[in-house]
């Protein structure tokens, strides 16, 4: 879906924000959430200290594609992997940081998310896992960022997850299918079972 507007792209990034509220995918003041202009390097993330279920349109802060500041309206404190993936990947257009148990606790005792369905092969396709750096550091975005350049959706260590897309709904999707493929994952270590997951080969086809 494009949204060609900055109060278009706004307003779905409100109502997938609440939608991971909602999921149980972020708690609080944590995550942060932005959207490109397709074909501009003008975004909106949000502000620093916002609250992912009680965001505004006033929520954001405009940002400009590897601009370093000083900036008029402060935005989160994890706008460099924000800006570092934006630069990486022109084809994203939206990206979202969030801090899904399920998925931080598997990568944290050393276990690989399996995909057992057909939207976990589709969309989520591969999962990147960066090592443990403080948030909001040079580090954090840098490896974020080059692990982008080969998946969608990516694991911070002890931290949370980094998803992106076209646009917003996309980015949304895959951090849903990311939680969802760790939640499996989980529940299919206690029945015993450590090596079923959707079979390789199979050719994946968009509906």
């Amino acid at each position: 879906m494009i949204h060609k507007t900055p109060e278009g792209l706004i307003d779905r990034l409100i109502i997938h924000a609440c939608s991971a509220v909602s999921s149980g995918l972020v708690l609080g003041s944590g995550g942060n959430i932005s959207a490109r202009l397709p074909g501009s390097n003008e975004y909106f993330i949000t502000k620093s200290g916002t609250w992912l279920g009680e965001l505004t349109r006033d929520s954001f802060a405009k940002m400009t594609v590897g601009d370093t500041g000083p900036f008029e309206t402060r935005p989160s404190s994890e706008w460099k992997l924000h800006d570092r993936i934006y630069e990486a990947r022109d084809d994203v257009n939206s990206v979202f940081h969030l801090h899904p148990q399920n998925t931080v606790l598997l990568s944290a005792l050393g276990h690989k998310i399996r995909f057992f369905t057909l939207d976990d092969a589709l969309y989520v396709k591969s999962v990147g896992v960066v090592p443990y750096y403080p948030n909001g550091s040079d580090e954090l975005a840098d490896e974020s960022a080059r692990q982008m350049t080969e998946h969608n959706c990516v694991v911070l260590s002890h931290h949370g997850s980094c998803t992106v897309g076209e646009d917003p709904e996309m980015a949304f999707r895959r951090a849903s299918l990311l939680e969802q493929a760790a939640r499996n994952t989980f529940q299919a270590m206690l029945l015993g079972d450590s090596k079923t997951k959707f079979p390789e080969g199979v050719e994946l086809i968009h509906a």
